[in-house]
């Protein structure tokens, strides 16, 4: 399998694959984790308008899905006799937004113990009951990379959520087996993880620790393994470009620090933040480096951010970047997704472009694209009913759908709620209603 188009995973998840397997063949034989409650029976979207990402919009089309696939999209395609059909004529139908960096479920990291903890998990600490996913449903995410935070130079293994609705940890993983998620290595420069008591005092030295502990792991990658090491471990799925780095940097200089790292180690990275990546974007594009761009980052809060611009996206575009654009919720809330794609536009981004980079550019810089970021026959059921066209201010997410469910519906006072705020929103009167839903859908998975 081309190593730009793999999947990023444990090697444990990586057992079974066969070579040259196609991307559909891969999803259907690895991924095999639709809920259980998805549905059997086909549900046949018409008259909608229907926005793939990888091919021309669709006018008065027609979306089907059937046990959390989806298994037809088109102006023309074959509706089976006992679907149930639902006439959407004058709405927009669009893939779920792919969020690459965000922190909702209450995720934490590293504690204050030393600046590289690679060993540690995000899904050791994620609270999959916690409001902030519902929240985050009611703004069109489906899937969504859970970050842990950036005051150190390695703050722990990332983790792909899908946002269903479940009790544990292991229900909202994109993919999990034998204990192993999938996901990607939390990275920082700047200033973030610098000045505490044992952290780097400079930028000098910050670059130093990790070339440091890059090269400890080595030995211990090529077999030398008398005991087992956790940090190792991960360093190893790291270097070997199993796991992907998202490089938490903001300044230009900074950025080519990440790009000198990258060469002398060879690992892949996905830069996030990106702040002044518009003051470097050819040697980005040279690269092949992605970017996962925030338009809105703490203005007025962070020195790094000074020369954040609004024509950053629109610049990285027109170079030839893949730019993605994330919330680092609760820095952008995650219902304020569309609105961050609608100001990359003011910014000079292509419209199309913008919506990639909130559905298939993210998908495919995190190596998901064989499943998420588009409306494509074999891809999961994972898509928006839009009230309008997706980039006005007055249009309104009306229902989210995950793999073939349901899961926000803007007619239903409760996600209503979750989608203004007010009060009860996220109460535990909010969680006892979820507990119950669950409980009366048969169950979880």
């Amino acid at each position: 399998m081309n190593r730009e188009r793999r999947f990023v995973m444990y090697p444990k998840l990586r057992q079974g694959l066969i070579a040259g397997v196609g991307a559909a063949a891969v999803a259907a034989a690895v991924f095999m984790s639709a809920p259980a409650t998805a549905q059997s029976r086909a549900v046949a979207f018409t008259g909608a308008r229907i926005l793939t990402m990888t091919g021309e919009t669709i006018e008065n089309g027609t979306l089907v899905i059937r046990d959390g696939k989806i298994l037809a999209v088109g102006s023309n395609v074959a509706i089976p006799a006992d679907a149930e059909r639902r006439a959407v004529d004058g709405r927009v139908i669009m893939p779920g937004i792919v969020d690459a960096h965000s922190h909702i479920g209450q995720v934490a990291g590293a504690d204050g113990s030393g600046p590289i903890q690679p060993e540690v998990r995000a899904l050791d600490s994620i609270d999959p009951l916690s409001s902030s996913i519902g929240k985050a449903r009611a703004g069109g995410v489906t899937t969504a990379n859970i970050m842990p935070g950036s005051g150190h130079l390695m703050s722990g293994q990332t983790f792909y959520m899908k946002l269903r609705k479940a009790r544990t940890v292991e229900g909202v993983a994109f993919q999990m087996k034998d204990g192993a998620a999938l996901g990607g290595m939390k990275m920082a420069n700047g200033t973030n993880p610098m000045g505490r008591t044992g952290f780097p005092g400079t930028r000098a030295k910050s670059a130093s620790l990790v070339r440091e502990a890059l090269i400890g792991a080595k030995a211990y990658c090529d077999g030398d393994r008398k005991t087992r090491d956790l940090s190792k471990e991960a360093l190893c799925e790291v270097l070997s470009g199993d796991r992907l780095v998202h490089f938490h940097s903001h300044r230009a200089d900074d950025i080519m620090t990440v790009l000198r790292l990258k060469r002398e180690f060879g690992f892949d990275v996905l830069i996030q933040h990106g702040t002044e990546t518009w003051k470097i974007a050819d040697e980005l594009a040279k690269a092949g480096v992605p970017v996962s761009n925030i338009t809105l980052d703490s203005p007025g809060g962070k020195l790094e951010t000074i020369d954040l611009r609004m024509n950053n996206a629109a610049i990285l575009e027109r170079a030839g970047v893949l730019v993605s654009i994330h919330s680092d919720d609760a820095i952008v809330d995650s219902r304020m997704l569309l609105r961050e794609a609608g100001l990359a536009v003011r910014g000079g981004m292509s419209r199309e472009g913008a919506l990639k980079a909130l559905t298939i550019n993210p998908a495919k810089q995190m190596r998901l694209d064989a499943r998420v970021g588009s409306l494509e026959a074999g891809k999961d059921a994972d898509f928006l009913l839009l009230s309008g066209d997706p980039l006005s201010t007055y249009t309104q997410v009306l229902e989210t759908w995950v793999e073939g469910e349901k899961l926000f519906d803007r007619s239903r006072p409760e996600d209503l709620l979750m989608a203004t705020g007010g009060y009860g929103a996220g109460s535990p009167m909010e969680a006892s209603h979820h507990h119950w839903e669950i409980a009366e859908a048969g169950g979880e998975h």
